[in-house]
């Protein structure tokens, strides 16, 4: 089976165009959970656009299954995984004026940095990961940096609309997860996935959870957070029936 991490950040996005109380990210987190998550995702920003230093303290004391938080490689966030101990950290590059994450994390260029980082997690038992595009160098990188797990980013494989150039980009996530379990990395994805494009995702042998979120905070709008999670479920399920036997 896949695990599915439910990333519950854009319920905090409809929160603070109001600054209110509602919605509450944690109570979506729950809901999650019920429906079947095997973890919740929250990315704590440097700008705090939506998740905020609370959400994160009251979903990591309140949900029982694992807490993946995404932060920026910096020394304030490295501080606040220290205090708040989620189960793991999954660094991803952070860019004021974008709208969501744009790319992978570029390893190669900071190894050293990670490679400190990574060792500061592992003092702590917290896992470390590392969210990058499907490319061999970025891979050896996360290993050399002795991360244990890479999340490679399927941003732009979802955004791709004509079909010669998914199936290529589909064929590079492939190669870029075959030579991660080769590495010894456990291989995860994520990033713009949804109940059509996750299916070929599922697919791929060596992935072992997803984090998924904008699709089901968005269709748990029309049809609740517990039914949203269930159909990607279904769609999960349906990709892992062609994986080769």
């Amino acid at each position: 089976m896949i695990r599915l991490f439910v990333n519950v950040d854009h319920v905090a996005t409809i929160r603070e165009a109001r600054k209110t109380d509602e919605p509450d990210p944690l109570q979506a987190a729950l809901l999650a959970e019920m429906a079947g998550a095997d973890g919740i995702t929250i990315h704590l920003r440097e700008d705090r656009r939506h998740i905020q230093d609370h959400d994160v303290a009251r979903i990591r004391e309140s949900v029982k299954t694992k807490v993946n938080l995404e932060m920026a490689p910096t020394d304030e966030m490295l501080n606040i995984a220290i205090k708040i101990k989620p189960d793991q950290v999954s660094l991803v590059p952070e860019k004021r004026e974008e709208i969501t994450t744009e790319g992978g994390l570029d390893i190669v260029s900071m190894e050293d940095k990670l490679k400190s980082m990574g060792n500061q997690f592992k003092k702590n038992k917290i896992l470390f990961s590392l969210f990058i595009d499907p490319d061999s160098k970025q891979v050896e990188a996360s290993q050399r940096v002795g991360a244990d797990s890479v999340e490679f980013n399927t941003g732009q494989y979802t955004e791709l609309k004509d079909a010669d150039k998914v199936g290529e980009e589909l064929d590079k996530i492939k190669v870029a997860c075959k030579l991660a379990a080769q590495l010894g990395l456990r291989v995860f994805a994520g990033h713009g996935l949804n109940n059509q494009n996750v299916v070929a995702i599922a697919a791929i042998p060596e992935i072992e959870e997803l984090n998924i979120g904008h699709n089901i905070v968005a269709k748990s709008i029309y049809l609740g957070m517990e039914k949203a999670v269930k159909e990607i479920f279904h769609a999960i399920d349906r990709g892992i029936r062609l994986r080769p036997r």
